[in-house]
């Protein structure tokens, strides 16, 4: 979506057009729900959950202010409302570990093979991690959040997050000691 199509979409919201949101719905619905499944890995729950993130911007339209992209903040919006279900319901839910390299296109069969294995190994060590562990995990390596934010996010001490983080790296260092003696 263009800063155009953004800046006309904000000021129809702002003007209480009902399509406006309609618009807004249909152009980020899919990333809102990618972002809020890398925690809540319940399809249903997603879906709820995402349209809650909507019904709340629609809420708070008057007040909104985006300084960043439209896409960042519902982004935002999407995660806080994931975290805020897991508070809530005391629970963490799984982990979905989408990494961000792929083997190059000219790659062969064998590395193609030793990547798809390697992923497969780091996904099933991040879900060994405990809950509470995974959820601070991803939130500094996958959303590259901070320490002072992830404890905000997550209703808990700057201490309990460098803990956990702690407590996080030494068990995928154990796990994946096989594949890291490879690269070293």
């Amino acid at each position: 979506m263009s800063i155009q199509q953004t800046e006309d979409i904000l000021k129809r919201l702002k003007s209480d057009d009902r399509d406006a949101l309609k618009d807004l719905f249909q152009g980020f619905y899919q990333p809102v729900c990618q972002a809020i499944n890398r925690f809540v890995r319940d399809h249903a729950t997603t879906e709820d959950l995402a349209q809650e993130v909507f019904l709340r911007f629609w809420e708070k339209r008057h007040t909104i202010e985006v300084t960043s992209s439209l896409a960042a903040y519902l982004r935002r919006m999407a995660i806080n409302e994931a975290l805020g279900y897991l508070r809530r319901n005391k629970r963490y839910e799984e982990d979905e570990f989408d990494p961000s390299l792929e083997p190059g296109e000219d790659a062969s069969a064998e590395a193609h093979y030793l990547h798809s294995e390697l992923e497969q190994s780091i996904k099933e060590a991040i879900d060994t991690l405990p809950p509470k562990c995974r959820a601070v995990f991803q939130l500094s390596r996958f959303e590259e959040l901070t320490y002072n934010e992830i404890a905000g996010q997550m209703g808990i001490s700057v201490k309990t997050v460098e803990n956990q983080m702690g407590k996080a790296l030494k068990i995928l260092r154990e796990r994946l000691q096989g594949y890291l003696n490879v690269f070293l």
